[in-house]
């Protein structure tokens, strides 16, 4: 393969390796910057060797040096310079040893693994995590039926009853909550026993005239059937009160309260103080959600088109869709501005705006149109998903003033725990000079959102939301588990270069429900384990 190939896969700050082989499973995960589906780190800037061995041999000892050279910002025009110094300084036989040793190593344990591992296994690890005292009731299916799960994307919980069925919306823009609450669900989609009886637990909780929010946060805790999360999402963010008498005055409210900022900021954008958030914004929002989002995953054994460059999500390259994210940033940002506009904030918004929009279709998201909804409903969308950004925010909004102090602590935080719960994968970072911040900075700063699937990212944000401080404090514990999950794969890599491709590009493109179950409960052990005890991260 050629090194005008290899120069392709380089933009930004990222070093990714493209291979056209057959059968060769593709291996990445939720990622951004999207312009490429494969391997890519923010540290090995123009994926220079050069610049690699600088690395390795220079500890960043500010925050300040960490920031100018990992920054996800780039400006249009920027591709054509990177590709060219790329090819110049790009040791392709390095890069293509490491990454083939990565891609075929983990196709052959993936192969092996939908081929050998038995259900019974499954069943019994997930008992077993059960017992630590978390709160996750995982679902255990056959092969076939996680397959069939994977292939549905986000309705994990509602499979549909015929192949094919039209992503078209409802004919009444009536939401999909209060729709299901005439329905029969023995009569719906195919649905386990234990589905149907967890719904309707849901079901009842919510229909009293004031909600047990503390009772919802512990059924949610193990996950929120789609039909009934979107009213759950924003009864649990603090966006709606517990009261069913007040519900739709305060939506009333808040949505005409969202359109009045509208009318009062947006046309701001253009004047002079406001122009480089709104230019930046404008930037990342057409490269947003690169194809490992995708609620659907494709088929296991892909061949890789070189030329095909990351096909994105078409739902969020509708215009419509793009305007509507834009909009909700730039009120975000200029009302904000302690922190304005910091680029990762874009990707949180996704998650809301998914689940919103699924509370008035059926089918799935992905290739819906929205321009089909009406306009009252897609404002209905838009401002609810402003002001449940706006929650989460407020939470960790230390996580993007400057120089982001709040990221700082916590991959401190996350550095100590390891060294707790797992030396030999600490110390095989250290040796291979592998500093947390080149990793995990990332992981803070966008929630785990680009290691993840969408359809993984909202699973996990039905725990978040039904934690005490879920985005900022459990989230610490979450990522503890999640790179402790891959020790074995890390301990195999014997070098920097090995690593750094590992860790910014791990195997998560077929995760489901089950495997975030199992990362939870893990994370739930290990938050009780140090709950009591803060200080064992501390030094």
């Amino acid at each position: 393969m050629s090194e005008k190939h290899f120069a392709r896969g380089l933009v930004g700050n990222i070093a990714e390796v493209e291979v056209r082989k057959e059968n060769i499973q593709h291996v990445y995960g939720a990622q951004h910057p999207p312009f490429d589906p494969l391997l890519h780190t923010n540290l090995l800037k123009a994926n220079s060797k050069l610049h690699l061995a600088s690395l390795r041999t220079k500890k960043v000892t500010t925050f300040q040096e960490f920031e100018s050279i990992t920054s996800d910002a780039w400006d249009v025009g920027d591709d054509d310079d990177l590709l060219a110094m790329a090819a110049q300084n790009l040791n392709t036989d390095v890069v293509m040893e490491t990454a083939n040793k990565v891609i075929q190593r983990h196709s052959k344990s993936q192969e092996q693994k939908q081929l050998d591992k038995p259900v019974e296994a499954n069943q019994e690890q997930l008992n077993n995590l059960e017992k630590t005292g978390s709160h996750v009731e995982n679902i255990v299916k056959s092969n076939s039926g996680c397959e069939h799960d994977a292939s549905t994307g986000l309705n994990l919980l509602e499979k549909t009853s015929s192949q094919g069925q039209s992503p078209v919306p409802s004919t009444s823009p009536t939401p999909l909550a209060a729709r299901i609450a005439e329905q029969d669900p023995s009569q719906g989609p195919l649905m386990t026993e234990r589905e149907i009886t967890r719904l309707e637990k849901f079901r009842q909780l919510l229909a009293g005239p004031n909600t047990d929010l503390e009772e919802l946060r512990k059924l949610s805790w193990s996950g929120i059937p789609r039909q009934v999360r979107p009213i759950t999402w924003k009864l649990l963010s603090g966006y709606l009160p517990a009261n069913v008498e007040r519900r739709e005055s305060t939506l009333q409210r808040k949505r005409a309260e969202y359109f009045a900022f509208i009318e009062q900021y947006y046309d701001s954008r253009n004047d002079e103080h406001h122009q480089d958030t709104y230019r930046q914004i404008a930037i990342d929002i057409p490269r947003m959600t690169p194809e490992s989002l995708i609620l659907q995953p494709k088929v296991r054994e892909i061949h890789i088109d070189i030329s095909r460059a990351n096909p994105l999500i078409p739902l969020f390259q509708q215009a419509s869709v793009q305007k509507i994210f834009e909009r909700i940033l730039f009120i975000w940002a200029i009302r904000h501005p302690a922190s304005g506009y910091v680029q990762g904030i874009n990707d949180l918004v996704t998650p809301f705006f998914v689940v919103f929009v699924f509370e008035y279709i059926e089918g799935e998201v992905e290739n819906f149109d929205v321009s089909s909804l009406p306009d009252e409903v897609l404002q209905n969308i838009e401002a609810d998903s402003f002001w449940c950004m706006s929650k989460l925010l407020d939470g960790i909004q230390d996580n993007y003033t400057f120089a982001q102090p709040g990221i700082q602590r916590k991959v401190k935080a996350l550095h100590e725990l390891v060294r707790r719960i797992d030396e030999q994968v600490h110390k095989h970072l250290q040796q291979s000079e592998v500093e947390y911040l080149q990793f995990a900075f990332r992981w803070m700063n966008n929630l785990l959102m680009r290691e993840l699937p969408l359809r993984c990212t909202i699973r996990l944000w039905d725990t978040y939301q039904s934690e005490p401080e879920g985005f900022s404090h459990f989230h610490l514990y979450v990522c503890a588990a999640f790179l402790v999950r891959w020790r074995k794969e890390l301990m195999e890599e014997k070098d920097f270069q090995g690593l750094m491709i590992l860790l910014q590009n791990l195997p998560t493109m077929h995760w489901g429900n089950e495997e975030i179950s199992i990362l939870l409960a893990e994370a739930y052990r290990l938050k009780y384990a140090f709950a009591d005890a803060p200080n064992h991260y501390k030094q």
